[in-house]
């Protein structure tokens, strides 16, 4: 089967560098199914999980945020943060979602709020993520 070349990059270096045969992930526009020989794109991402399809097996890799670019052999994802699934610490993702959910329960200004509102997206996706491990 045909495979695509998928680098997954941080301002921290590389987290992934493999070939799948599938990439899905979510876009601010939706979820994207990436197969060898899609059309070239260049997409914001939500904050989310990467599944990647070799043939046998699905890795997961808890974003941040970014941008994908796609060409027709090759996906680079550049991502504000990523983590794989078997590298995430389960207890300090878990301690990050409780702190979130409390300053969510406060009374603070809008700033504050969409801070702590974030950070509860990224401590649940890492959660999400880690339970595929």
């Amino acid at each position: 089967m045909k495979t695509l070349q998928v680098s997954i990059v941080t301002p921290d270096g590389p987290v992934y560098d493999s070939e799948v045969e599938m990439v899905s992930t979510k876009a601010e526009s939706g979820e994207l199914g990436i197969l060898p020989g899609h059309i070239p794109l260049v997409a914001p991402l939500q904050i989310g999980a990467v599944r990647l399809n070799n043939g046998t097996e699905t890795e997961y890799v808890a974003v941040s945020g970014g941008f994908l670019e796609v060409r027709p052999e090759k996906v680079t994802i550049l991502a504000q943060t990523a983590e794989r699934a078997e590298n995430i610490d389960i207890a300090r993702a878990e301690e990050a979602k409780k702190r979130a959910e409390s300053r969510l329960q406060g009374n603070q200004d809008d700033t504050d709020f969409r801070r702590a509102e974030l950070a509860l997206k990224r401590a649940m996706n890492r959660i999400d993520v880690y339970k595929h491990h």
